[in-house]
């Protein structure tokens, strides 16, 4: 199975750079909220820290690590965000009717950053990670940041933490955009406000086997997605919906749930968290991306590196049938 959670494909793919010396560093503290237009703000000061965190690097799985600060922005029902502010890491308050915890109105990202040996960290795409919240912002009725604020964000939250980033080759700082409807709303409607968060913590791989093969169990009898729904968006309903099958695979041995498409349900579409790609000598083959299957921002940049190394690419229906796997 060709996983698009592989790290090492990350050295492989154009990358930006984060110059981690000469910010100046703002006063942490609460203060109110200023809305601006344009649904965007951006920071002119970042703040950094210096050393790095002691933990057994050697041994860092995929889990929370708490760090030391988190961003937020707040956007009002004239859909204009505030000034973000970077925050200390902890719990945030939300109503009990708060839209996201009422009918699971949110967005997420993932991304992260590593540390080169020069004294600069890098980050993979980021502005890739603003569009697609954009585009999902749009199906689930919310405002959104703008792709300028998004990254801009990213990289005030990375370097306000950048003691977690883990040492060169030893891991990654996982990078947690949340977009959520956090003002309270009774009947079934687009909440009245929205936060933008962002936090991080430092990671190892995803999957316990690092960069060996792992072995997923495909389901016939659950759906991760259907035509018409929200499978093409990273909302977080998408992701309760697959805990069940994914323990049950769990509890047999396998590493993760391959699922198949709800109408004829043969043909491959993706993993519980990641897509998919099949690989038969020179000929790479991947589902397309037609509303049920998230637009992964690695499998873009795979087939791009694949593409321009020579490889075909055949970006389509994948029966299961037949398949090598």
């Amino acid at each position: 199975v060709g996983s698009t959670r592989r790290t090492a494909v990350a050295a492989l793919l154009r990358e930006t750079e984060i110059q981690t010396r000469g910010y100046s560093m703002p006063t942490l503290h609460h203060k109110d909220h200023t809305a601006v237009g344009c649904q965007a703000s951006v920071a002119t000061k970042y703040m950094e820290t210096d050393d790095i965190v002691d933990l057994d690097w050697e041994n860092l799985g995929f889990g929370l690590v708490d760090t030391d600060f988190m961003y937020m922005a707040k956007c009002g029902p004239d859909g204009n965000f505030s000034n973000g502010e970077i925050l200390p890491f902890g719990p945030i308050a939300l109503s009990p009717s708060a839209g996201v915890l009422n009918y699971g109105q949110g967005l997420f990202e993932g991304l992260k950053a590593y540390r080169k040996t020069d004294g600069y960290i890098l980050l993979f795409r980021p502005e890739e990670n603003a569009v697609r919240m954009k585009n999902g912002s749009d199906r689930m009725c919310m405002p959104a940041p703008s792709v300028e604020q998004f990254v801009d964000a990213v990289k005030q939250t990375v370097l306000a933490n950048k003691r977690w980033v883990p040492p060169t080759g030893k891991g990654s700082l996982y990078i947690r955009p949340l977009l959520i409807g956090s003002g309270a709303i009774l009947g079934l409607a687009p909440a009245p406000e929205y936060t933008f968060l962002i936090y991080v913590s430092p990671v190892g791989n995803y999957f316990k086997e690092g960069l060996a093969p792992i072995n997923l169990i495909i389901e016939d009898n659950f759906h991760r997605a259907a035509p018409g729904g929200t499978g093409g968006v990273k909302t977080i309903g998408n992701y309760a919906s697959v805990l069940k099958a994914q323990r049950t695979a769990k509890e047999k041995g396998y590493s993760d749930v391959l699922y198949l498409d709800a109408v004829h349900n043969k043909y491959l579409e993706e993993v519980s968290s990641c897509n998919i790609f099949v690989v038969k000598g020179n000929a790479i083959s991947t589902p397309a991306i037609e509303g049920t299957i998230l637009p992964g921002i690695t499998r873009k940049s795979i087939i791009e590196v694949a593409e321009s190394k020579g490889y075909k690419v055949n970006v389509g229906h994948q029966e299961l049938i037949g398949s090598t796997i």
